[in-house]
């Protein structure tokens, strides 16, 4: 038990599952492309590969990779945004849980790659980022991969200040025993600088 309320409960009420689905629904039909976590992921990883969406929210990353033939899960523990992903796929996998007991859930360690996109590390419970970070790494397979995106200043995320930096995410990541493989701006493969407003990051398990 945390004993508290991750950010995007306070920030929601776990209320938005609609809304949320609603905004991207929006941009897709002003002809943004929606899918760029999902086609950032897909490059990294084999056909068929194992994937875990961590805070999948409605389901739009889990049900795209769906559609490029992997084998995606998604958890979150908002039960508003889990009930559009199982309105919208229901052959999928979802699962209700608390990334922070992510260890309750019996997952197998054998997954390719771990996402963790939408601001997910920046909005858990406070003081629960580097038990995160260790169960995310621990359900992947030797040599797999841990995806994050997340907003590391205020123009970047729905907070007024960033409760995590880099340094802070990497050493979580060292813990864990994940190795930063490659890191950019934008899910498009932008370059990232140093003081960037958001981070794309890879971190690897280790091959044995």
């Amino acid at each position: 038990m945390t004993g508290q309320r991750d950010r995007w409960a306070e920030l929601t009420g776990g209320r938005a599952g609609e809304e949320y689905a609603q905004r991207f629904a929006r941009l897709a039909a002003s002809g943004h492309d929606v899918h760029g976590e999902a086609t950032f992921c897909a490059a990294l990883v084999e056909s068929a590969a194992k994937v875990l969406d961590a805070g999948c929210g409605t389901g739009r990353i889990a049900i795209r990779l769906a559609e490029l033939g992997h084998h995606c899960t998604g958890v979150d523990v908002d039960p508003s945004m889990l009930a559009v992903a199982r309105r919208d796929a229901p052959d999928q996998d979802w699962l209700l849980g608390d990334l922070a007991r992510l260890d309750d859930l019996g997952l197998d360690p054998d997954h390719d790659l771990v996402l963790a996109a939408g601001n997910v590390i920046p909005l858990l419970a406070p003081g629960t980022g580097e038990t995160v970070v260790g169960h995310l790494a621990a359900v992947l397979r030797p040599g797999g991969l841990l995806v994050t995106g997340m907003g590391l200043d205020a123009a970047h995320l729905p907070l007024e200040e960033a409760p995590v930096t880099l340094d802070e995410f990497d050493d979580w990541c060292t813990r864990a025993g994940l190795t930063l493989r490659q890191r950019y701006a934008t899910w498009s493969g932008d370059p990232y600088r140093e003081g960037g407003g958001y981070a794309v990051s890879v971190h690897a398990a280790p091959t044995s």
